[in-house]
């Protein structure tokens, strides 16, 4: 054991971590993670080493930890070791044990496994039941290993197994039963293994390093160097480790610690978004760094210094209780606005709800939410709609007129700013941090928009805008659908009503568009008005309002296209608060000099 101060690294065989070493997964260390391609890496690592080589050791990696010597008078009455990288090698190697356990027929095989999952209580020499490997916080993954793992017999229950992989619950849980479902399944696979060989092998002949500190500071140090060095460990995990060292109570490093695993398996992968976000209501500034060193550089510590002044900028947040405080208020917000559940805080409708699908699903970026977490966190629900549709026109629009994502993100800053800035939500919408670039809005609207990233964000607000909003917007598979088609046939009733002329000019606009619930079938695509309707259309836009109402028409003409283009393009207007009779020079006469009624 290394003393205060002191790191320490060896070798070390598989035998003896699993019989004189005791293991705890510590509150900062992520989730199990290990899928079927780390677990077959590893077992045919191994496999193939014992075939080819098997006189000789095998190495299988390194692990690192913070030594903890017992310390009675805090709870802590033996020895143990928090485990800082390897817990996924170490939690596979004891599920391994338990697998090789169940399947083996000689009984001291069996018991061999046993004693390097536990040690079985004794009082004649006092010794504690044990289990080698702990779960700090983590009560539900700590049962799953006492019925799974510990329990002899425990992996031959594979149809439980099975039904808490599909179930849902704990990230943890499902990932270990899928690893010793795959580990069961390795031995059907290669019924020339047979587990009593593997077990002396790895028990003999496969090695790893450690490395070890009782020093707090230098094990986070270690935990941050091995990132830096491409160890899979996310930019979260180091800053909530960070945070929970700056922690001083046990009791809070669980509550935190807990908190932050719960989000991250709720969000997945979008946590790291999520806590990006948090870092621009914080910097209101693109950011240019890793999330890491955002909040290092920018937020705990900042280096940058005041153009006016030439002295640093403010540190924006304490790293410990403040910052997680922070990020618990705002995942409160993110599930909140996020979830679907708003309709009796916002009129007792779903009008925000759906407008909120339509962003997540239409917009090319979600830079748009932390203006929109920083607005329900001063104004909670007051006028929320309306800035949800001002923040929405803005950042669309700004992306419709080719806008830079840099530009983009500049302008949700400013509107960061200005809330931060005003008092009231009047203060707020009286700024001009909403304005758009009304003429290029509406050149674009009113031009070519096929093959345009922006055709189907477009589609989708047409159908929100037409939705009854007592109802939700259901929308899964949406492709955008000419209903005159690009390419007719020559003897089809679309080269008779449309001159080529009227053609080229027409086909591509947005009045010619409307949104179908299913993939594009280029061959029905190109059939006659009235047949393309009634086979391919009609069953496609059920739950697309403003699809519905274009294919009421009973023809598609030119008149009937120029009717609707009009019609979208003042019902968009009007939405993005443009009068574009004005601004445009969209033409209300057809070719013969009548004028194109609208299609409402």
């Amino acid at each position: 054991m290394p003393s205060r101060g002191e790191i320490k690294s060896e070798k070390i065989l598989v035998k003896d971590i699993f019989s004189r070493m005791w293991f705890r997964v510590p509150e900062y260390q992520r989730p199990y993670v290990w899928g079927r391609e780390e677990i077959a890496d590893l077992l045919d690592d191994v496999t193939f080493a014992m075939t080819e080589k098997p006189d000789f050791e095998y190495f299988l990696g390194s692990f690192v930890f913070q030594s903890k010597p017992a310390a009675p008078d805090s709870g802590q009455e033996f020895d143990e070791n928090d485990l800082l990288d390897g817990q996924q090698r170490m939690a596979t190697l004891l599920m391994l044990f338990a697998v090789l356990r169940d399947l083996a027929e000689d009984p001291d095989a069996k018991d061999d496994c046993q004693k390097c999952i536990y040690q079985k209580a004794s009082k004649y020499k006092v010794i504690p039941e044990r289990t080698r490997l702990v779960f700090a916080i983590r009560d539900e993954v700590q049962k799953f290993i006492d019925e799974f793992v510990k329990a002899d017999g425990g992996t031959n229950r594979e149809d439980d197994l099975k039904r808490m992989v599909s179930k849902g619950g704990d990230v943890s849980v499902r990932n270990m039963a899928a690893a010793i479902l795959e580990i069961r399944g390795f031995f059907r696979e290669n019924p020339n293994t047979k587990p009593e060989d593997l077990l002396q092998f790895l028990l003999n002949k496969v090695l790893l390093i450690y490395v070890s500190t009782e020093d707090l500071e230098d094990a986070f140090r270690l935990f941050m160097i091995l990132n830096d060095r491409g160890i899979p460990l996310r930019n979260s995990d180091i800053l909530k480790s960070m945070n929970l060292g700056a922690l001083e109570s046990e009791e809070e490093k669980v509550k935190y610690a807990k908190m932050w695993e719960e989000a991250e398996s709720e969000l997945g992968d979008d946590f790291d978004r999520f806590l990006n976000h948090v870092r621009t209501i914080l910097v209101k500034d693109k950011a240019r760094l890793s999330l890491l060193q955002e909040f290092e550089d920018k937020i705990y510590n900042p280096k940058e210094r005041d153009k006016a002044t030439g002295q640093k900028k403010p540190v924006l947040l304490k790293k410990g209780r403040e910052t997680f405080e922070l990020i618990e208020r705002y995942l409160g917000h993110y599930r909140t606005l996020l979830g679907g559940q708003n309709y009796d805080e916002t009129g007792g409708s779903f009008e925000f709800d759906n407008l909120i699908k339509v962003m997540l699903t239409g917009l090319p970026a979600t830079d748009w939410v932390p203006p929109l977490l920083r607005y329900f966190d001063k104004f909670k629900y007051d006028r929320i709609l309306e800035f949800l549709k001002r923040l929405d026109n803005k950042f669309s629009a700004d992306w419709i007129c080719q806008y830079t994502p840099t530009d983009r993100i500049a302008a949700m800053n400013k509107i960061i700013q200005a809330i931060d800035d005003a008092n009231t939500v009047d203060d707020l919408f009286s700024t001009d941090v909403f304005d758009i670039d009304e003429g290029s809005l509406v050149r674009m609207l009113d031009g070519a928009v096929y093959g345009r990233r922006f055709a189907r964000y477009l589609l989708l607000k047409l159908d929100y805008l037409y939705q009854n909003h007592d109802q939700r917007m259901h929308f899964e598979t949406l492709s955008v659908e000419h209903v005159l088609p690009q390419n007719p046939t020559e003897d089809s009733q679309w080269v008779k009503d449309f001159s080529e002329e009227e053609r080229n000019e027409w086909t591509d606009k947005l009045g010619n568009f409307v949104l179908i619930t299913r993939r594009k079938n280029s061959s029905q695509g190109r059939l006659d008005y009235s047949e393309k309707r009634k086979r391919y259309f009609e069953k496609n836009i059920d739950t697309c309002p403003n699809s519905l109402r274009v294919l009421r028409s009973e023809k598609w003409t030119p008149t009937e296209l120029k009717a609707n283009h009009k019609t979208v393009l003042k019902k968009l207007g009007k939405h993005y608060g443009i009068n574009v009779d004005v601004v445009s020079a969209v033409k209300d006469v057809n070719t013969d000099g009548s004028e194109v009624p609208n299609a409402e």
